[in-house]
């Protein structure tokens, strides 16, 4: 059907005559090719509509706006040396603050 600007590529299939095949909406089945590495996310807005019914128009490069405070797409980095972790996790390289004086532990 198509392929968008990070390599992806689109299909489907019809399947209203084929009666073993119960999975789809609309009697096609459509499925997406990830472009080298395989990131779900990196799916652009109007394929991912596409992908999951929500329109049958196929996205253009035309149809594509862009605003001007959009960030690129970053890939998902969780799960590798490079994922976010906010202040207070125990896998966070920022040093967590000392408890104040007003803490005191409690004892049975």
């Amino acid at each position: 059907m198509g392929q968008d600007e990070f390599g992806n590529k689109y299909y489907r299939q019809d399947v209203s005559k084929q009666l073993s095949y119960s999975g789809s909406r609309k009697g096609e089945r459509r499925w997406v090719v990830y472009a080298n590495p395989s990131d779900a996310s990196a799916i652009p807005p109007g394929w991912h509509g596409w992908m999951h019914y929500r329109t049958d128009e196929i996205p253009s490069e035309n149809d594509t706006k862009h605003w001007s405070w959009e960030r690129a797409h970053q890939p998902n980095m969780t799960g590798t040396s490079q994922a976010y972790h906010p202040a207070g996790s125990l896998l966070s390289k920022q040093a967590t603050a000392k408890g104040g004086d007003d803490y005191e532990a409690w004892t049975p």
